[in-house]
């Protein structure tokens, strides 16, 4: 698919989750309506609100009461929150074209590639978000008036605010983006999938969940997941930046079982166990389902399975802890933990996403480039007349 008809689903999907997300935000003044906390619940209203707010051009009470006590400067503070909303928008813009373009070029919803597509799509809409925020969090913090207090611990805390709400939304725009796509792909010629030898695909996608696993077993241990906590920097404003490490490295967080049945701790781990399941099978089929498997196209992919891997696991840990949680805090509660560590896909699917298709290719899965033309077919030689 060329770049031109990849591109109207992708400016497509990005300002439709951008719309959504702003709608998402506006709304929040309408949980404040009288008998609102009455039909949904205090605790359910509570936490919409806690989902809403980081999408909100509305500052909080926080910053509001920051500018009064700034005296004369808190019109600036005010300013300051404006525009990091102004940058959060157009980050989600920034950051959902450019992956949203290259998945569906090289991962078009044809051919039966639809599920895998719009599962991509919907990973890297959840990515862009969580990145925008990122990015916006430094104007967000000022705006708080404590900018130099903690910087980086406030950073950790402030870049994955918002994710609910974006799980649920990223997946409408993914949808509306691989419909738009598979309009697009009519006409484009033919998108066939790449033929890739068994054995090379399965050793690539087990290189690629090795490198998954290092940070899901090994760096979210709680010992050394402390470790990685408490590490500090000479220097004032970046001194601190375990809190930061920790977003970025770790994809969980787990121990032995100590104080609990060894069947219950195996059933709380098949989460990640889950986890590791589909980044393999993902990084199995991926190769097959590309038009083109380059290292670009490995690495984005890598990442949406391990965000989908992510989303997974968490909703079977919130199938075995929501009926308790559940009757005490409400279902929405339940829905609090979508979403946890989309920063440690990104790193970690990325570096996962790029020895896997360098290993797909040394173990001989390096298919023919679907954009070059076929060899002109040559006639069989006739023997010469006696």
């Amino acid at each position: 698919m060329t770049y031109g008809r990849a591109a109207v689903p992708a400016v497509a999907g990005a300002l439709l989750l951008t719309a959504l997300l702003w709608w998402a935000g506006a709304s929040v003044n309408a949980l404040h309506l009288q008998g609102t906390a009455r039909v949904l619940g205090p605790k359910a209203v509570a936490d919409l609100e806690y989902w809403l707010n980081p999408w909100s051009y509305d500052p909080p009470e926080s910053v509001r009461l920051g500018t009064l006590a700034q005296g004369g400067t808190g019109s600036r503070y005010l300013a300051l929150y404006g525009t990091a909303m102004q940058i959060r928008f157009a980050a989600v813009l920034a950051f959902f074209v450019p992956g949203a373009l290259l998945l569906v070029r090289r991962l078009p919803p044809v051919h039966r590639r639809l599920p895998a597509t719009l599962l991509a799509l919907w990973a890297w809409g959840i990515v862009a978000g969580t990145l925008a925020v990122t990015v916006s969090a430094p104007w967000m913090i000022a705006s708080q008036g404590r900018g130099s207090y903690r910087f980086l611990p406030q950073l950790a805390g402030m870049m994955t605010a918002g994710r609910q709400i974006l799980v649920l939304l990223a997946l409408v725009a993914a949808v509306v983006t691989v419909l738009i796509a598979r309009i697009t792909a009519k006409g484009a010629g033919d998108l066939p999938r790449a033929v890739v030898p068994a054995r090379a695909a399965r050793v690539a996608a087990t290189v690629g969940t090795l490198v998954v696993a290092v940070s899901l077993v090994v760096l979210s241990y709680q010992p050394v997941a402390a470790r990685i906590q408490t590490v500090s920097l000479s220097g004032a404003l970046l001194s601190e930046p375990g809190d930061f490490l920790r977003q970025w490295l770790l994809l969980g967080g787990w121990a032995g079982p100590a104080g609990t049945s060894v069947g219950d701790w195996l059933l709380y781990r098949a989460a990640d166990g889950l986890l590791l399941a589909v980044v393999w099978c993902a990084l199995r089929w991926l190769p097959g389902l590309l038009t083109r498997a380059t290292v670009t196209a490995m690495a984005a992919g890598a990442v949406c399975a391990t965000v989908i891997g992510l989303l997974a696991g968490q909703l079977l840990r919130m199938a075995v802890d929501s009926t308790g949680t559940a009757m005490l805090y409400g279902p929405v509660h339940v829905m609090s933990a979508l979403g946890t560590g989309v920063p440690a896909a990104l790193l970690v699917g990325s570096l996962a996403g790029a020895p896997a298709a360098l290993t797909l290719r040394w173990a001989g899965g390096r298919a023919p480039d679907a954009d070059a033309p076929a060899p002109p077919a040559v006639a069989p030689e006739r023997p010469a007349a006696v």
